[in-house]
């Protein structure tokens, strides 16, 4: 038997990037799929980074983790991985984000029905010839092999067996895993069957893997067949648009090209004309392009850590290529636009956040032109001198004092033919951390296996703290003093598990409860433990306390008590933090997203993503907003409901965070309505008044506002009273003379420290002066070389002009010393240049820049006037007489 072959209708055929995910997913939804948008970018796996595949979302499931969600799902995936980012736009096919068309079995079809819809798929839908088409299969995957050939009738010659590198999968070194079988398309099968090699990209593109997940691995490497066998495909859609559309690679397929003319147009190029090394950056900024923006919008912001230096690092790569190309003007909002108009219909997400889109390529562009011009110029200078590679100290130095990535040094080195000390450069970077780190955070690993371990073996802990503080419970689980027992007594650190509670467990930026643990025992002796937080492991909630009185034991029924006062203050700040959220979307932008949260028992903390500092004015409107709607006295409501009937409603959920299907919705009617599953006030009058203490920026496009609410309000206005009793105490001034107090010192400190200075700057001169006549006249000019303590750098640069002014302009003068006579670690180094000197060549900029780096600093300016710094004053005497030989060079 094998599978009919149905004719090709070529006007019926999907060819379009839209056209073939919709028709993947519409097959496999004919077939019983459920439908799933795709994921974040952002992923729920804390292992990685960000979403490099399409099963990742469903990861959980397969490993037993998670519920499945349906027997049957298809989804269409955005991927991103950065792993070779040194072939994409080298390569017809390597990218950074692409899209992953998928479908899943959990426990129920296998081999058969995954291996005849994926051939069905590919001829009778997409259109594919048989002849187009090589299978490859794992060397021992006899079952896979026999039905391609024997059910679905696929050429015996056109199945290739392959080891275990290529054709089998595992989550990892244990658990579940299996063989694999992959659809590759020939572009030449006139080449015939006989010694096909499929590890030739020029003629072979793998485009459809079928994964057959049929066994568990345990620690030994034993192998043994699962109880429900799953199946996770992949099909690559630009892969499979390469293809249908019959372009030579990924880049001119519809999903793509748009955006190279776009960026071609703005270099003033055509595509078609141009050499291969600027369809290569076309290319590059075709991919990337798509990269950031898709980031962007799954609320990933730039910044050296993490995903967020993943999306600098591509935001620089675009502009780089922009550059070599001839892209003068700023281009990357243009480019995320057009990403966002060819994607949007799939991704509506897009069209959702192109305000912070545009708004955060437009501030990360600017910032890096900047950076660009200072690196690539100080980059040109050291490749000049023809090194055979760029040490590790100067890359190092670009990276450390100029912000130029490594990544971008190596780039331009290897477009010259250098390399760059790699290993020079980590050991400059673990000097820079070691001289940084002041502290270090130790982590009681035993502890944390131990509540772990107990964790593990307990499936949930129901919550019943929304309308109670105090209950009876269970003890399901102990932790003394690190170890994982039945038993703890009197002065025991512990750790308890119960089978329910009325305590908060710290999650959605709210900390948890704390409050006691009691009951009479056997013995009756009172017990007592106090619990001072409770954190969350999956939905176990850990109590963490000292047992202050009495033994427990696990199976013991304990009465819970959450300390009511504390509940209280957390329930006004966290209410009081959705009211922020919705007064900053109301006066600022209501694009404004939360980016993260603290909820205290003291105080809140709320950080969102706006591009610009908050004025006071604004700050003062956000406030009286805020203490409006809690003297309106609204009453808050909460419900449960599916997550597709909250978002349905209008709920704001948290960007990037995960829900489950069934949501809470805490609704302050009129006012703010968000997904939540913390704990609030019943009224907003409870909160009584709300203060803003402070508002700063911690990233870029990242602002910060700190608040205090209720009760805590009074400890805050106290330490404030406290603060302004003392002032009025040490100025000698009431409370509203403060101010006019300070703004008078101030202005006497002023008119001090300009009285210092014109000292220090005659100080500095009568010592120069009185040495001029030290100069030595040469044939070419005049140079003097000196040593001065005690003078700041202004001051020294002041006195070296002048005294270079006497000399003439034919005459050098090289100034150092240390500003503090007893402080090796900051010396000043000061050059002084005749514009007669700087017509031969000798630039004052530069050449003190050179001596600054004997004492390990560095510096410039004007070619006759510039001034350096240094670290070692130790290297000063040796610095200034090496300064003197190379000046007395080029003046005989």
């Amino acid at each position: 038997m094998t599978v009919e072959q149905k004719p090709h209708e070529e006007i019926s055929l999907p060819r379009s990037g839209a056209e073939i995910r919709s028709a993947f997913l519409n097959f496999y939804r004919e077939r019983g799929h459920k439908v799933f948008p795709s994921a974040s970018l952002v992923p729920e796996d804390p292992t990685v980074l960000l979403t490099i595949a399409g099963m990742l979302p469903f990861k959980r499931i397969f490993l037993g983790q998670k519920k499945r969600p349906a027997a049957r799902v298809t989804s269409t995936q955005k991927c991103i991985r950065t792993n070779d980012i040194e072939n994409v736009g080298r390569t017809a096919r390597h990218q950074t984000f692409f899209e992953m068309l998928g479908n899943f079995s959990f426990g129920d079809y296998f081999k058969k029905d995954a291996i005849q819809w994926a051939w069905e798929l590919s001829t009778n839908v997409l259109g594919l010839r048989p002849e187009n088409l090589v299978i490859s299969v794992f060397r021992e995957d006899e079952e896979a092999e026999c039905i391609w050939r024997e059910v679905v009738g696929v050429n015996p010659k056109r199945i290739i067996s392959m080891d275990e590198a290529d054709n089998f999968w595992s989550s990892g070194p244990t658990g579940p895993c299996g063989p694999c079988s992959e659809i590759y398309y020939d572009f030449t099968p006139e080449l015939g069957d006989e010694n096909i090699d499929l590890e030739d990209d020029t003629r072979f593109i793998e485009f459809y893997n079928l994964v057959f997940m049929q066994y568990n691995r345990d620690a030994s490497g034993e192998l043994t067949t699962l109880a429900n066998k799953s199946i996770d495909t992949g099909m690559g859609l630009e892969r499979i648009a390469q293809i249908l559309q019959k372009v030579p690679n990924n880049y001119e397929t519809d999903l793509i090209f748009p955006i190279i003319l776009n960026a071609a147009s703005l270099a003033g190029v055509d595509y078609q004309k141009i050499d291969e090394i600027k369809k290569t950056s076309l290319k590059i900024i075709g991919d990337h392009s798509r990269a950031v923006t898709f980031l962007i919008s799954d609320g990933v912001t730039a910044s050296n850590l993490g995903r967020g230096y993943i999306l600098r690092r591509l935001i620089r790569r675009v502009i780089r290529h922009g550059k070599l190309l001839g892209i003068k003007k700023p281009f990357l909002m243009t480019l995320g636009e057009t990403v966002i108009e060819t994607m949007k219909s799939s991704y509506p997400l897009l069209d959702e956040r192109r305000k912070i889109i545009s708004s955060e390529l437009q501030r990360e562009e600017s910032k890096f032109l900047e950076t660009l011009e200072r690196g690539e110029k100080l980059l040109s200078e050291i490749l000049k001198n023809n090194p055979q590679r760029v040490s590790g100290e100067k890359a190092f130095e670009l990276y450390d004092t100029y912000g130029f990535p490594l990544e971008l040094t190596q780039e331009i080195a290897e477009e010259n033919g250098i390399s760059v000390d790699l290993e020079g450069f980590k050991k400059e970077m673990e000097k820079q951390r070691q001289r940084a780190k002041n502290a270090a955070i130790n982590i009681d690993l035993t502890l944390q296996d131990a509540i772990d371990e107990l964790a593990r073996r307990h499936k949930q802990t129901l919550f019943n703290g929304y309308n109670n503080l105090e209950q009876s419970s269970q003890v399901q689980g102990l932790v003394v003093n690190g170890r994982s027992t039945n038993r703890g007594s009197s002065g025991d650190q512990v750790q308890i598990i119960l089978d329910n509670t009325t305590f908060y467990g710290e999650s959605g930026g709210q900390v948890g409860d704390s409050g006691v643990i009691t009951h009479i025992n056997q013995q009756n002796t009172s017990l007592l433990v106090e619990i001072d937080s409770v954190t969350r492991s999956q939905n176990i909630f850990i109590h963490h306390g000292y047992i202050k009185n009495g033994d427990l034991k696990v199976g013991d029924t304990v009465q819970i008590i959450v300390n009511n006062g504390r509940r209280q203050r957390a329930q006004v700040h966290h209410t009081a933090t959705h009211l922020l959220q919705a007064a900053l979307k109301k006066i600022i932008d209501p694009d404004i997203n939360q980016a993260g949260s603290l909820v205290d028992f003291n105080r809140l903390r709320f950080d969102f993503n706006c591009s610009h500092v908050i004025s006071s004015k604004e700050l003062k409107s956000i406030e009286d907003l805020i203490n409006n709607w809690i003297t309106e006295s609204h009453p808050l409501e909460t419900q449960n409901m599916t997550l597709e009937k909250a978002k349905s409603i209008g709920a704001i959920a948290m960007f990037g965070e995960k829900y489950s299907d069934t949501v809470r919705v805490v609704d302050v009617p009129g006012v703010s309505m968000e997904l939540c599953g913390g704990t609030h006030v019943k009224n907003t009058s409870e909160i009584g008044v709300f203060k803003i203490i402070s508002e700063s920026g911690i990233s870029a496009g990242i602002r910060r506002i700190e608040a205090v609410a209720g009760p805590a309000i009074l400890e805050f206005l106290n330490e404030r009273d406290d603060v302004v009793k003392s002032l009025s105490a040490r100025f000698k001034a009431q409370p509203n003379e403060i101010c006019e107090r300070v703004e008078v010192l101030q202005t006497e400190l002023k008119n001090l420290s300009k009285t210092l200075e014109a000292t220090q700057e005659e100080l500095a001169l009568t010592k120069v002066i009185g040495i001029a006549n030290e100069a030595t006249i040469f044939t070419n000019g005049t140079l003097l070389t000196k040593r001065i303590d005690g003078i700041d750098g202004s001051a020294l640069q002041k006195a070296a002009e002048k005294v270079r002014q006497k000399l003439g302009d034919k005459s050098a003068v090289i100034l150092g010393g240390l500003p503090k006579p007893n402080d090796q670690t900051k010396v000043i180094l000061v050059a002084a240049f005749g514009k007669d000197l700087i017509t031969t060549g000798l630039q004052a900029g530069k050449f003190i820049g050179d001596i600054a780096k004997l004492c390990d600093g560095g510096g410039g300016g004007r070619p006759n006037l510039a001034q350096a710094g240094g670290r070692n004053g130790k290297a000063l005497d040796q610095a200034l007489d090496i300064a003197t030989q190379k000046l007395q060079t080029e003046l005989k």
